[in-house]
């Protein structure tokens, strides 16, 4: 099950374990485009954007690659909303 803290929604009903997030990135970048299609190739590439367009890249502690349609800025706020609950 879930560790220490709660999972995060990551859009559309997806979650992640925030206790294995190791970055939250825009994926925007030339460099985030690489580091995707390695991990697609690797077979560590999660998508869980729903078909829509890729606006977060959340990268863990194993090195999946997870793909967010949410907003890095949104994903922030749920932290930072969450801090306040504590």
């Amino acid at each position: 099950m879930w560790s220490r803290e709660p999972p995060l929604n990551i859009g559309f009903g997806n979650v992640v374990s925030m206790d294995k997030v190791v970055a939250i990135i825009n994926s925007g970048s030339l460099a985030v485009k690489r580091l995707k299609d390695d991990a697609k190739q690797k077979g560590k590439l999660i998508d869980a954007t729903q078909g829509r367009k890729t606006r977060t890249i959340i990268i863990t502690e194993s090195n999946h690659i997870i793909l967010s349609a949410i907003a890095v800025d949104t994903i922030v706020q749920r932290l930072k909303g969450r801090e306040k609950d504590v």
